[in-house]
């Protein structure tokens, strides 16, 4: 899965929880807030640690639990050592390969400190240093807001006011969260860690055994591990990379597990969920089975084939796009496994049958109910709304995304953004913004080739002469000056004599005005003029739909909550990017064939996987070492072996990945990586019987930096030692 969408409604899910008792390992992405309140069900699953530490979310082990603003990770060594998954590592790993020198295929191993290389500009570690619930003034501002463009704006204004004052004095990170579309709202701190080093990464033959083969599958034979050290300056404080800067101290780190793992044990993950879509209308499901994963995944394997079809003639290509055809990838296979699990599950009828009891309670509550049914009523107006251009958007997005064009597009916006007070600026532009800004103009230096932006430039253009005229945006119709093969051609080959190719050229743009860009030539840049009226206009249109919703939604959903609460269901938050934590076991499933799963896969399965060939080409040190039965003392006497990666019955999402697992005791037994081909439906759906976490066992990890791809300096610091009985590189 390469894990590439609650006052009232957290509240009402302890009450509901306390009143029915009825919360069962597996399910559930739990708020930290909420743990002590599922003390029983903790204990029941085998949890060993008082569950009110788990509550400390600064104290052990919460505290070494960090995000990386799209996976996570966690601190395992006093001296600022962060694992994470070989995948979410991949775009540093990307970034640092070219042809000749190619750590996706070779890996990488830092002899020592002064060989570990950044991971990019844009690479941040987010370390959690507190929370406030900020509700009130949050419903306050939407409140008092006389139309729905208002809301939106007053809820904006009063989030960038919370984050600069969050974020006084540097150093901090700080985001505003809503749970159960807008009941509650928490503003998260988090110290930002702006100089992130790759320490060790395996052969991708290794971190990435089985490709996308074996993605969403199980069994499962992958290394999907990597190393990063976080970096501060010599005062301990955040600062961007420089050579004299010091490793991070964190005040907690992870300890190894020092009692094996075997079926049935307790498990539990702590980590930064991306998005779940348990409460959305039966209609936006709808929509997403029946239009946004066909189509958008479609779209992606065309795009994928293009790229492998470049890269195959260009190996220049082939590094540079290789993170951004992962994540397509990964997005494609991902579309395609919901597609099937709704379909296995019946997830429509669910969908609307649950729906309908609900709206049929809330009509038997009378006037009470009312606000609720008018609430649903608006959700379903807008979900109209955003349909009837649901092709235009799509199309003219990627339009605006692409290459020299997405630059031009950014940049000339910043140049607009910039002339007025920051606190007034939109989100994206602000000063606090400017770092990631740039390193994205930088990032693309690694990450662009002209040839291949002209094909993804063409592609996109050619879906939107595809168009229906009544789909067409008037700007992109006067700036082609045509709809047919002509007009894309001369499209092209007008944006091939675009500057912002080059880094250079970009940086100067960085730092130009509004009038500077309104006199260039620079056909890219003179693209973005042409569209950022139409631009702008649909976002307003956008932020008036969100004013709406920020009224409806909240309504609606806190009825959903007291509707399950008189079912005597339990009621967990969404998935939204913040801190949860799942609990549950280890342990296999059936599949739909009827066939078996054990809870673990191991060395020897690997062997009897290779292929020789990508992607089950494994490395000929690691397969000696499978051979000569190289076990050093991490094999685990119930499986006469070393454990490679194993099962449980946790609820993860995409965002999960590299997320720790810990054991009873709090300890570190594995990262979780992946979901199984039929978990992926339970991002709207939950399926118990069927869903299933894939980790990466640690006794595995360990036993790759031992014998198969050295790394004694890291097991040292880890503080499990190991001798290092094979070559050091890994081929």
């Amino acid at each position: 899965m390469r894990l590439n969408l609650l006052a009232g409604a957290v509240s009402m899910g302890v009450v509901a929880l306390a009143a029915f008792g009825s919360v069962q390992a597996g399910e559930g992405m739990w708020v930290p807030q909420q743990l002590p309140e599922i003390a029983g069900p903790l204990k029941k699953a085998g949890l060993k640690l008082d569950p009110k530490q788990l509550a400390d979310l600064t104290g052990d082990p919460m505290g070494a639990v960090v995000s990386l603003g799209g996976c996570t990770a966690s601190f395992v060594s006093p001296q600022g050592l962060v694992v994470t998954n070989h995948h979410c590592a991949y775009g540093a790993i990307q970034l640092n390969s070219t042809p000749e020198n190619n750590l996706i295929k070779d890996g990488f191993i830092a002899a020592n400190p002064a060989g570990e290389v950044s991971a990019g500009p844009n690479a941040r570690i987010y370390a959690l240093d507190s929370i406030r619930d900020v509700t009130a003034e949050a419903k306050a501002a939407i409140a008092n807001a006389p139309t729905p463009l208002a809301r939106t704006l007053a809820l904006d204004t009063l989030e960038k006011q919370l984050i600069a004052d969050c974020e006084a004095g540097g150093g901090y990170r700080c985001r505003l969260y809503s749970f159960l579309g807008g009941n509650t709202y928490r503003l998260f701190k988090n110290i930002e860690i702006k100089d992130v080093r790759l320490v060790y990464a395996p052969p991708g033959a290794i971190g990435n055994y089985g490709g996308e083969v074996d993605n969403w599958m199980w069994p499962r034979h992958t290394g999907d591990f990597s190393f990063y050290r976080a970096y501060v300056g010599k005062d301990g404080k955040p600062a961007a990379f420089a050579a004299d800067n010091v490793p991070y101290q964190p005040k907690h780190w992870l300890k190894l597990a020092d009692q094996p793992l075997g079926a049935g044990d307790f498990v539990m993950v702590a980590g930064y969920p991306g998005r779940t879509s348990r409460y959305t209308l039966a209609s936006e499901f709808d929509d997403t089975a029946g239009w946004t994963y066909p189509v958008v995944g479609g779209h992606y394997k065309q795009l994928v084939a293009m790229v492998l079809a470049a890269g195959e003639k260009n190996p220049d290509i082939a590094v540079k796009y290789a993170s951004t055809v992962r994540s397509w990838q990964n997005a494609m296979k991902n579309y395609d496994g919901q597609l099937a699990g709704f379909k296995r599950i019946d997830a429509a009828k669910q969908k609307h049958d649950e729906e309908t009891a609900l709206l049929g309670w809330l009509r038997k509550q009378g006037q009470s109910g009312q606000a609720a049914l008018t609430a649903h009523d608006t959700l379903i107006a807008l979900g109209d709304t955003a349909r009837a251009t649901r092709e235009r958007d799509l199309v003219f997005r990627q339009l605006n995304g692409q290459g020299v064009v997405g630059s031009a597009v950014d940049l000339y916006r910043l140049a607009i953004e910039k002339a007025k007070p920051d606190a007034e600026r939109e989100q994206g532009y602000q000063q606090r913004d400017m770092p990631s800004f740039e390193g994205g103009l930088k990032q693309m230096e690694r990450r662009y080739h002209p040839e291949m932006d002209r094909e993804l430039q063409a592609y996109w253009l050619h879906e939107y002469i595809k168009l229906p005229a009544t789909q067409h945006v008037a700007a992109v119709d006067t700036w082609l000056g045509g709809n047919d093969e002509a007009a894309v051609q001369r499209a092209l080959a007008t944006l091939g004599k675009s500057r912002l190719g080059s880094l250079d050229e970009r940086m100067k743009w960085y730092g130009a005005d509004r009038a500077a860009f309104e006199a260039s030539d620079d056909p890219a840049i003179r693209y973005a003029i042409a569209v950022m009226p139409t631009l702008l206009k649909l976002e307003q249109d956008a932020k008036t739909r969100a004013g709406e919703a920020l009224v409806a939604r909240p309504v609606f959903l806190q009825a959903l909550a007291n509707y399950k609460q008189s079912q005597g269901e339990f009621v967990y938050p969404d998935a939204n990017s913040s801190l949860r934590i799942t609990f549950g076991n280890v342990m296999g499933y059936t599949k739909s064939d009827g066939s078996k799963q054990a809870e673990f896969t191991t060395l020897e399965q690997v062997a009897a996987k290779a292929t020789g060939t990508e992607p089950f080409d494994a490395p000929k040190a690691q397969l000696d070492a499978i051979a000569g039965k190289r076990y050093g003392g991490l094999q685990d006497q119930r499986l006469g072996t070393v454990p490679v990666n194993f099962l449980s019955d946790l609820d993860i999402t995409g965002g999960n990945s590299g997320s720790p697992v810990l054991d009873a005791h709090g300890k570190l037994v594995g990262l979780a990586f992946d979901g199984n081909w039929e978990s992926v439906s339970s991002n709207w759906v939950f399926d118990p019987v069927m869903t299933r976490m894939i980790a990466v066992d640690a006794r595995y990890m360990r036993w790759i930096m031992q014998e198969a791809y050295g790394a004694p300096q890291l097991l040292s610091e880890l503080g499990v030692g190991g001798s290092v009985k094979a070559t050091r590189t890994a081929k």
